[in-house]
């Protein structure tokens, strides 16, 4: 299925720690990423995701906090990211989340579209994650419980 707004769907998710990533309280946690970054590859509608020379995302930093952890990715749209998000590899990991991260006490999810081949900066979803944070859902920062369309193409 094709996407022909010119537009993709990015995402940013921080959870806050609850040890350290060596830690035996998070070995199920890191036990897990290589299955399910490869299941998001592998999805449909997936595009790309953050990650460092290792092939994951776990030494990055937001917000300057050594505690958070980022996600982040491009997919098609709204529902490529939902089926991946809920399919059964990344939902038996998020069922386990509260063994790893701590409960959040403000938005940890945003979303946003992107120019098709655009991909976002670490800094470039802070802002966004902190938009959503300070206004709600808006067609420009939102959430896969609220979504919007994507922009109208150009020259329609």
């Amino acid at each position: 299925m094709q996407n022909d707004t010119g537009f993709e769907l990015a995402q940013i998710n921080v959870s806050r720690l609850l040890a350290p990533l060596d830690s035996d309280l998070l070995s199920g946690f890191t036990a897990a990423l290589d299955e399910v970054n490869a299941a998001a590859e592998a999805a449909d509608g997936f595009r790309w995701r953050l990650q460092d020379h290792t092939g994951d995302a776990t030494a990055i930093r937001v917000f300057d906090d050594d505690w958070l952890i980022v996600n982040m990715s491009v997919w098609r749209d709204p529902q490529s990211l939902s089926a991946y998000v809920y399919g059964p590899v990344h939902r038996a990991v998020l069922g386990r989340r509260r063994q790893w991260f701590a409960a959040p006490v403000e938005a940890m999810t945003a979303l946003w579209w992107v120019p098709a081949g655009h991909r976002p900066t670490p800094a470039e979803a802070e802002r966004r994650l902190t938009g959503l944070r300070a206004a709600g859902p808006t067609p420009e920062v939102f959430t896969l419980r609220h979504t919007f369309p994507a922009p109208a193409p150009a020259g329609r």
